[in-house]
């Protein structure tokens, strides 16, 4: 799992710090004010290196377009696409206080269908930069399946991770998945809870729930992890962290999985 930096403002320091604490192997954020303190994420992951200088953290942050950014800019808006995203980079490195980031993520397409001109250039850029060894993987969020087939058809640096959030509705975003399971690609999926009430409220995962001593919350995880699914949460409460975590280890049976997938094929009906 990771653990989600999103809209915690001030408090994004004493959460990482917690979360890393709690033992999440490794945080997700991005160079983008407006959702993100990716400078509270960095001072967090300083101080859990300070109590374990040996600890390995993963570490992953995106580049985001204008369009995506409030006034706090993470680079010259009047510079070229290549340019913003080398000082979006330059900012993250010394944001977060690592040398080379684990993971970077385009933060969406420009488009909501196909692939511009100017994610080409974000692409290739990010591409140059893991040819540079400052970015050691390179992958992209909130995309369309269609979006995943061209990137990986086009792209000399095959995408490492695609993150989306995850709907019921869509059979947990079932089309994106399939491609990034065809093209060898992890799919990290947010937002498993929050936007999904409705089904991990559903008496049908309680029986589960009961055999594993677990939550209805925890058996949508383990679903999910079971599914392929990398998944990020975001809980500010540490008992939730504990209890994420706790589902790595746990199994549903062939059966409850089924039920599961089943109760998705209804949502997207």
């Amino acid at each position: 799992m990771l653990y989600g930096t999103a809209w915690k403002e001030e408090e994004t320091e004493r959460l990482v710090l917690e979360a890393l604490r709690a033992g999440f192997p490794g945080i997700d954020t991005a160079n983008q004010r407006k959702h993100y303190n990716e400078a509270g994420a960095g001072m967090a992951l300083r101080r859990f290196r300070d109590g374990q200088p040996d600890a390995r953290i993963f570490v992953q942050t995106k580049f985001t377009y204008r369009r995506g950014q409030d006034h706090r800019l993470p680079y010259d808006p009047d510079a070229s696409l290549p340019d913003q995203v080398r000082q979006s980079v330059a900012s993250s490195l010394d944001h977060l206080g690592v040398t080379r980031i684990d993971s970077l993520l385009l933060h969406g397409p420009e488009r909501a269908q196909g692939l511009t001109d100017g994610d080409w250039q974000v692409w290739q850029t990010m591409e140059a930069l893991h040819d540079e060894g400052v970015v050691a993987r390179i992958g992209i969020s909130n995309v369309q399946a269609e979006q995943v087939e061209a990137l990986a058809a086009g792209a000399r640096v095959q995408p490492f991770a695609v993150q989306n959030r995850c709907y019921a509705r869509t059979g947990l975003d079932r089309a994106v998945r399939a491609a990034c399971t065809q093209r060898g690609i992890v799919y990290q999926g947010f937002s498993l809870l929050t936007a999904n009430r409705a089904l991990w409220g559903d008496r049908r995962l309680h029986p589960a729930a009961r055999r594993l001593g677990a939550t209805p919350a925890q058996v949508l995880f383990c679903f999910a992890l079971q599914s392929g699914i990398l998944p990020l949460t975001g809980t500010s409460d540490p008992a939730h962290m504990r209890a994420d975590l706790a589902c790595i280890k746990l199994r549903l049976t062939e059966e409850e999985v089924a039920l599961i997938a089943g109760m998705l094929g209804q949502e997207a009906a």
